[in-house]
């Protein structure tokens, strides 16, 4: 089901009315049941692999949880690492390495014809595998106490606001709030309206108004495209996937709180950060701190010194770049990142130590955001891309060919019109330090501001609905 669909809508009334009446043990089972309800409409073939996941890691969490020996502990979590991680690495990557291992063995004049699998990639795998891992590496440091009541704990794996595309939960942070009783209040269903309108217009407005751009440009031979069409593609898919990306989480985020629940805020303007570590303080902001605390700290953090902080961060952004799908695409866009989070590095520990510091003035931070984004929407040609062959001959196309079109007057104009009082918006929270500051501002503003989202909304849908981006991680 679609957020942006009347199927899902419809489902929505349905739970929220048997949600308001049941008493918390059974508003607990229907919202079960309606995950998996949600979660089979995709493809009911994968739910006997949720269900599979969820109940390897209760049992692996409780067993943990009573054993003494630490090297018992460590040997159970084991077997949740395995299991999670062999799932999603056969379904997500086995034909990537099958087809990898047989090119490198061909090469030196070895035929291994290893058999191309036609696997269907289970929708949101990557996500609750990774909520999973989370709670049973969480039970055995002893940051979470595991559950004994399997049903609540397979609500917090597959609840359906947030299965699909996140945000990716900490069983510290949504576990206890399944296990206690919950009713939603007048300020969170208005919050929760604010998040859900403000999502619909991400998804429908903004992200789905730029696919047809984006569509166009990179479906056409590169040889027939111009450099300022290459840059339209390019812009259009920045905010395509920012707006499909965060519209779903914000849609998540109303939904949960027309039922009580808090979920986790997985953007905060990130098009207005000025440094690649502010980037991902901002851009899916579970998934970096999945990766900063379960990768990043383990293989060591900032301890060690320079050189060790830099192996690590390289390490981390490149299997956060494989998270992201079985390409060399999408690894070559995780050593981009991981590139220039070593480079700002540097520049911040010579800065330290000869002592020079950055200009503080606005200017020079408008100057920093503007040419940061321009580096982030290099990483995105890397994203959307086919291959690398297809980024080589868009770059050398962008810097060789400076012909304007007809396309490209029309889309700049388009992207202007849907994207520019959006980045205003964003602009103006950003500036108040308040994410809620339109929820908190005077009622006729706040009015004006969901009428505008609500009439963009009606007036410029999409030529058809196009699924969520990240539907295919």
């Amino acid at each position: 089901m679609l957020f942006n669909s009347f199927v899902f809508w419809f489902f929505l009334a349905i739970v929220l009315a048997l949600y308001r009446f049941l008493p918390h043990k059974y508003q607990n089972r229907m919202l079960l049941v309606a995950s998996y309800v949600f979660y089979g409409y995709w493809d009911y073939r994968f739910l006997s692999l949720i269900f599979a996941s969820t109940l390897i890691d209760y049992l692996v969490a409780n067993w943990i949880h009573d054993s003494r020996a630490q090297s018992r502990k460590r040997n159970i979590l084991l077997v949740s690492l395995v299991a999670n991680l062999g799932l999603l690495g056969f379904f997500k990557y086995y034909n990537f390495f099958s087809q990898e291992l047989a090119g490198m063995l061909a090469g030196i004049g070895i035929t291994l014809p290893l058999p191309v699998l036609n696997i269907v990639l289970p929708v949101g795998i990557s996500f609750y595998t990774f909520q999973t891992m989370s709670y049973t590496i969480d039970v055995y440091r002893g940051v979470t106490r595991p559950t004994r009541s399997f049903p609540d704990f397979a609500l917090y794996v597959s609840f359906f606001p947030q299965l699909v595309a996140g945000p990716i939960e900490r069983s510290n942070h949504l576990l206890p709030q399944i296990l206690r009783p919950r009713s939603a209040t007048t300020e969170q269903f208005i919050e929760g309206l604010y998040h859900i309108l403000f999502g619909l217009f991400k998804k429908v407005v903004v992200a789905d108004n730029m696919a047809p751009i984006v569509n166009h440009v990179f479906s056409r031979p590169v040889t027939e495209l111009t450099g300022p069409e290459i840059m339209l593609g390019i812009y259009a898919f920045a905010f395509q996937i920012y707006g499909d990306f965060s519209g779903y989480s914000s849609i998540a985020q109303g939904i949960a709180k027309w039922m009580g629940f808090d979920l986790s805020w997985n953007f905060k303007m990130p098009y207005l950060s000025s440094s690649p570590s502010e980037f991902w303080q901002r851009w899916h902001i579970t998934l970096s701190q999945w990766l900063r605390d379960y990768l990043y700290i383990p293989l060591g953090g900032n301890r060690g010194g320079p050189a060790n902080t830099q192996r690590n961060l390289m390490l981390t952004m490149l299997l956060g770049g494989l998270w992201h799908g079985a390409a060399w695409t999408f690894v070559i866009w995780g050593f981009y990142h991981g590139l220039l989070l070593m480079i700002y590095r540097l520049g911040e520990y010579v800065g330290s130590v000869t002592g020079i510091r950055q200009p503080s003035s606005r200017l020079f931070r408008i100057l920093n955001v503007v040419f940061f984004f321009h580096l982030i929407c290099i990483s995105w040609l890397l994203f959307r891309a086919e291959s690398m062959g297809q980024v080589w001959n868009m770059l050398t196309t962008v810097a060789t060919n400076h012909t304007v079109t007809d396309l490209t007057r029309y889309g700049f104009a388009m992207l202007l019109f849907f994207v520019a009082p959006f980045m205003v918006l964003e602009f103006w929270i950003e500036k108040s330090g308040d994410l809620l500051r339109v929820v908190n501002s005077h009622w006729l503003f706040r009015s004006a501001v969901y009428l505008y989202f609500a009439m963009m909304i009606w007036v410029f849908p999409p030529l058809a609905n196009q699924a969520f981006i990240y539907f295919q991680f």
